[in-house]
């Protein structure tokens, strides 16, 4: 269902929720069993939920979008990198998560610069956003649009590797600043779906180290996410995200966002 002032009229937001949906289908419905893992290196891994999500992913942007190009975790790019119109596609974020039993994974589509969504397997949600503004979809329920806010004091921080900041900034002292504990609890789930609750007000910030993120398969549904919500979004330094970001935090609002700023200075 949706209400008369939601993007479902946008062609794009549709194929991003259609998309996102489909992967999530995939990845419940394999839940639980035993899964090969493909080793990727590094510690990575993925496991046939990401391959087949990703396809399923892939059949509804073909049907919809046959020549746009595609960057997927799993099976790379598709089509030209420079095409105008790309498709970001992470089928399983969250996948050590999901391989050891915990459902705090996330299904994210990006049209660069355009539509996203971000599906959650497990609660039915599906986050999106037409570029402009950002809603929640449940089953049965009339689209909702996405408010944040810093309620509830909670800041997610991503503690995986790689740390391209280190010495001068390390995630794991940001929650060992004073300023940090007297404002905020940490909370650490593993898998960008925090950057959605971020959009809903289910968190207050979201931090992570990292280069460009703004073209990640992993973090351009979120930030559009983000961003559409009305949230304040820049690199751990401040600046804008681009070429020559520094990682990402997103924030509920200015005065979040400015706490945050000054925690992570007094590292840098």
């Amino acid at each position: 269902m949706t209400t008369p002032h939601s993007p479902a009229g946008s062609a794009d937001a549709a194929v991003a929720t259609a998309a996102a949906r489909a992967g999530a289908d995939v990845v419940r419905a394999l839940y639980g069993r035993r899964l090969d893992r493909i080793d990727k290196g590094a510690g990575d891994f993925a496991t046939a939920a990401d391959v087949e999500a990703e396809a399923a992913i892939l059949d509804v942007i073909r049907a919809a979008r046959p020549d746009d190009a595609v960057l997927g975790e799993e099976g790379g790019q598709r089509g030209a990198a420079d095409a105008e119109r790309q498709w970001l596609v992470d089928p399983l974020c969250g996948t050590l998560n999901y391989a050891v039993g915990n459902m705090l994974v996330a299904v994210n589509v990006a049209l660069r610069d355009g539509a996203a969504a971000v599906a959650d397997p497990f609660s039915g949600e599906v986050f999106f956003t037409d570029g402009e503004t950002a809603w929640l979809r449940r089953d049965g329920a009339d689209d909702t649009p996405l408010t944040p806010t810093p309620a509830t004091r909670l800041v997610d921080v991503n503690l995986d590797p790689p740390f391209p900041s280190a010495p001068a900034f390390r995630a794991v002292e940001l929650l060992a600043h004073p300023e940090f504990v007297d404002r905020f609890r940490p909370r650490v789930v593993s898998t960008t779906l925090a950057l959605a609750w971020v959009a809903a007000g289910k968190r207050a910030a979201y931090v992570t180290d990292g280069g460009d993120l703004s073209g990640s398969v992993h973090f351009a549904a979120g930030i559009a996410l983000c961003r559409a919500a009305g949230c304040v979004v820049t690199g751990i330094d401040g600046a804008p995200i681009g070429e020559a970001g520094r990682g990402l935090v997103a924030a509920a609002d200015e005065e979040t966002h400015g706490l945050l700023m000054s925690m992570t200075r007094t590292r840098s």
